[in-house]
């Protein structure tokens, strides 16, 4: 089975998550889309970043009705700062019978370079990106490695639903609704 990896805080995750997710899973010749949960990165602050496990939650809440979508806490077991290199070693020691690929925007085609072993992730693993608005097109795209998918163009941010969210305002139609539901209940984002 071929399978698309897509990692990310999901800090909260939202709609726009989920139709580059769908998509993937809907409109390529992925099979299945892991939504892989990234732990607290050391380098970033973590005052706004809930508990691995609640965002974690949250992923199961979103994916639930999504057959080819499914939440992975892959990173949660492995060393800090997770490497994607490493990751993709791990999985593939666990499931060798899977083909892994990766899922990125555009922006960070244009930053792969600059990851630990990129060289090797290119010659080991296939990347499906999808577009972004106001991002100079990358020399990867046409790598025999690199898909570029004509994936809908999403431009919402969890930064801006936690913000929304502590300063009072509903950003409930951005947020899947079992999602916007958890928030809601256990205040999250509210300071």
């Amino acid at each position: 089975m071929k399978i698309g990896l897509y990692f990310g805080t999901f800090n909260p995750i939202h709609v726009g998550h989920m139709i580059i997710a769908n998509h993937m899973a809907e409109f390529s010749d992925l099979e299945q889309v892991w939504m892989v949960v990234t732990p607290h990165n050391p380098h970033k602050q973590k005052s706004t970043l809930l508990d691995d496990y609640q965002r974690l939650h949250m992923v199961h809440l979103a994916t639930e009705d999504y057959a080819k979508i499914k939440p992975s806490d892959v990173e949660f077991k492995l060393p800090q700062p997770s490497y994607t290199v490493n990751t993709l070693a791990h999985i593939l020691e666990k499931f060798p019978q899977h083909e892994f690929a990766l899922i990125m925007g555009e922006d960070n085609l244009n930053s792969l370079p600059k990851w630990k072993n990129s060289d090797y992730i290119l010659a080991h693993h296939d990347i499906y990106v999808y577009p972004r608005i106001s991002v100079t097109a990358s020399e990867l795209k046409n790598h025999p490695r690199v898909h570029m998918v004509a994936a809908p163009v999403v431009e919402i941010s969890s930064t801006f639903i936690r913000e929304s969210i502590r300063d009072k305002k509903n950003p409930a139609p951005l947020l899947p609704q079992k999602v916007w539901e958890y928030i809601d209940h256990n205040n999250f984002y509210k300071k």
